[in-house]
């Protein structure tokens, strides 16, 4: 590979950078999309892939009002992290030695294509179960971006990152707890795109209930008072749905401690307390800010922060899975960071 400061050194240095650079792009789209579907206004531009009739980067800045601002807004940031993903995945095939590392980076690219595609689909169609899986769609490609972030830092190509304390129990805790965010979040796009995300209007009862009544002329009376609130009426399965929403939250919110737990008590796993807290953190952030989603009627901005923070959740869940199978892996190997990073090359 040549000297430490060699040519192509500097370049998988670059592509590290173009990868830090295509993940910020991606929580920006993420929050973006978040905006369009808590404001409600998803279908302020009825046609795709133009907008209203023009090419879409050629739209007249004097018709960015109201809703078509930020649809078309999502549209444009959208078109930039295909762009940058389609980058990143040349760069990596061009300068990666790793066969996995290139094969991620043509992952990423094929599902930035679909997720583009399930994106006008939405809007052509106007099938709001579409939304789901774009949704879901987009909280995956950011954790694979995350994934290939860290795979392409020297600190990782040289062997130090991924030396983590193996633990299977934490291990098996982790990836519960990962795998729960998940299903959290796709209740989370289930509720937003069915428009159930205030079939309860209230927190932490239901309809002042633990569990609420939701037989036929429960319902009918529940829809005569939301229509006197000015709510849109509500059904049995958009209740349900978000009674699992609530109900999956306090699942990960044990899991997550169970992790926070087991890495302050364990000697072997200790490395990892920092992670593990701020992960806690960040879930214990999360929960209230579902409740202030309720309280606030779902106000626009509460409702978006709540789902970038779910975003990073995931985020942090899947990268600290990721270092924990990977240091069980790595753990017979101890690699100063300080070595040259082409001597250890081939570890990683």
């Amino acid at each position: 590979m040549g000297g430490q400061n060699s040519p192509l050194d500097l370049r998988r240095v670059g592509v590290h950078a173009w990868s830090w650079f295509t993940l910020a792009s991606t929580f920006l789209l993420l929050c973006s999309g978040g905006i369009v579907t808590s404001k409600g206004v998803g279908m302020s531009v009825p046609d795709w892939p133009t907008t209203y009739g023009y090419n879409m980067f050629l739209f007249p800045i004097s018709g960015w009002v109201g809703g078509i601002f930020y649809e078309h807004s999502h549209r444009l940031i959208a078109s930039g992290v295909g762009l940058f993903t389609m980058i990143l995945a040349a760069w990596l095939l061009a300068v990666e030695p790793r066969r996995w590392v290139k094969n991620l980076g043509v992952i990423a690219f094929v599902a930035v294509c679909v997720q583009g595609l399930l994106g006008g689909l939405r809007v052509s169609l106007f099938k709001d179960e579409i939304g789901i899986f774009h949704a879901m769609l987009a909280q995956s490609f950011f954790c694979l971006l995350g994934v290939i972030t860290i795979s392409t830092s020297p600190r990782f190509v040289r062997g130090g990152w991924d030396v983590f304390l193996p633990d299977p129990v934490l291990k098996k805790l982790a990836t519960l707890s990962t795998v729960l965010i998940f299903v959290q979040l796709s209740l989370g796009a289930t509720m937003r795109h069915e428009h159930a995300g205030l079939a309860i209007p209230d927190f932490p009862l239901a309809y002042g209930k633990i569990l609420p009544d939701t037989s036929a002329s429960a319902i009918e009376a529940i829809n005569k008072k939301r229509l006197t609130d000015d709510l849109v009426p509500t059904n049995a399965a958009q209740i349900w749905i978000q009674m699992a929403h609530r109900a999956v939250a306090v699942c990960i919110l044990i899991a997550v401690a169970a992790v926070a737990y087991r890495t302050f008590q364990s000697t072997v796993a200790r490395r990892a307390s920092l992670w593990s807290g701020t992960w806690l953190l960040m879930i214990i952030c999360q929960v209230l800010l579902g409740a202030w989603t309720i309280w606030s009627n779902k106000a626009a901005d509460v409702a978006t922060t709540h789902m970038a923070l779910g975003a990073l959740s995931l985020f942090v869940g899947v990268v600290f899975c990721f270092r924990l199978h990977r240091g069980v892996q790595s753990s017979r190997f101890v690699i100063p960071d300080t070595l040259p990073l082409q001597k250890f090359a081939s570890i990683a």
